[in-house]
């Protein structure tokens, strides 16, 4: 009886404490973010206080602007109220639009949402089936032709892609929609509710919308799939002929194993841990490094909002959409360490 209240209060200590690593790592780094953020505030060329007033306002006002702004206090203090109105949801107004840069970030975000998911979906199914394809034929012209569609995600830039499938697909062969998320006919006919289009043109029960949302989505998350799945792939593929040459493969094979069961049955299980780990990293970078692709295809998102507030010099705007963008790869980045650590424990057990 003690010997298995001992095993389960080790079990339990061994998934407590990744859990308090995690929690510790996750504040650090989001601590760090916010230095780098307020970082970017101070050396930033652009005065807030001058942009907030503008150019022709009197000295007075440009003074008071500054006292409201909490600029004439001593930098610790600025960045204690920088992280205290951050932590409240308060990110600022928007020079460009006039709202709230919370209420933009809450208006394009879910956009960016779609179209990263819908890539990785593309890009980790294709990725996994080419790695593994490329590994059990390793060799071969088979798994050449794998490793040339990966070095092709690897090498091909994102915006001149997306505009070759533009002028193929909508401006030469009239296949797919033009730039945008929907056409005019749906995008005052089905209302925002969950601000994911696929969702949203679904529950209308309008079949013509929700075809129309999914056409949109397809050659962006194509262009982002290809580009996902060029690491996946390489590195599936890595770590399949890396376990190959195991014992226990070995082993299997002197038994009379069948090498599709012993990579589906045996080496998959062990490197799901790398598997999990490097789709979450290209998850993330998807959600952050979407800007051309969004600006090539008019994509309302996060990243076409960050690309149109840098160019207008729009601060609040560009630290916000950076604020929440990293906070997003980090959460995610440590949500997979947690997830991956407990893999690890299971799979000892």
């Amino acid at each position: 009886m003690s010997n298995s209240r001992q095993h389960r209060s080790w079990r339990e200590l061994s998934f407590v404490l990744p859990l308090v690593k995690w929690l510790w790592s996750f504040a650090l780094t989001l601590f760090g973010l916010a230095i780098v953020t307020f970082a970017m505030t101070r050396l930033s060329p652009i005065d807030p206080a001058l942009q907030l007033v503008g150019d022709h306002a009197s000295q007075s006002t440009y003074e008071q602007a500054r006292l409201e702004l909490g600029l004439d206090q001593p930098l610790p203090l600025q960045f204690l109220r920088y992280v205290e109105t951050a932590l409240s949801g308060n990110l600022g107004q928007s020079i460009s639009t006039g709202q709230p840069v919370a209420h933009d970030i809450a208006r394009t975000f879910p956009a960016t949402i779609e179209l990263a998911t819908t890539a990785i979906v593309l890009g980790a199914t294709i990725g996994l089936a080419l790695g593994i394809i490329a590994a059990m034929r390793q060799g071969t012209w088979i798994d050449g032709v794998c490793r040339l569609v990966s070095l092709f995600g690897y090498s091909v830039p994102i915006f001149w892609l997306g505009l070759l499938l533009l002028l193929l697909f909508y401006a030469r062969l009239h296949w797919a929609p033009g730039p945008g998320r929907a056409d005019v006919v749906f995008q005052y006919t089905v209302k925002p509710v969950t601000g994911f289009a696929l969702i949203d043109t679904w529950r209308s029960g309008k079949p013509g919308a929700f075809r129309d949302a999914l056409a949109h989505l397809a050659l962006p998350a194509t262009v982002l799939a290809i580009h996902a799945l060029a690491a996946i792939s390489r590195l599936t593929r890595a770590s399949i002929i890396t376990e190959l040459g195991q014992e226990y493969v070995t082993t299997a094979r002197a038994k009379g194993a069948r090498l599709g069961r012993i990579v589906f049955v045996h080496i998959l299980p062990n490197i799901s841990g790398t598997l999990l780990t490097v789709i979450a990293l290209s998850y993330a970078s998807l959600l952050e490094g979407a800007v051309l692709t969004e600006t090539v295809f008019a994509w309302p998102g996060i990243g076409r909002y960050l690309t149109t507030a840098m160019f207008a010099g729009d601060m609040p705007a560009i630290l916000g959409a950076t604020l929440v963008v990293g906070a997003s790869f980090v959460l995610l980045n440590a949500l997979t360490d947690l997830a991956v650590a407990r893999l690890e424990v299971e799979r000892k057990r």
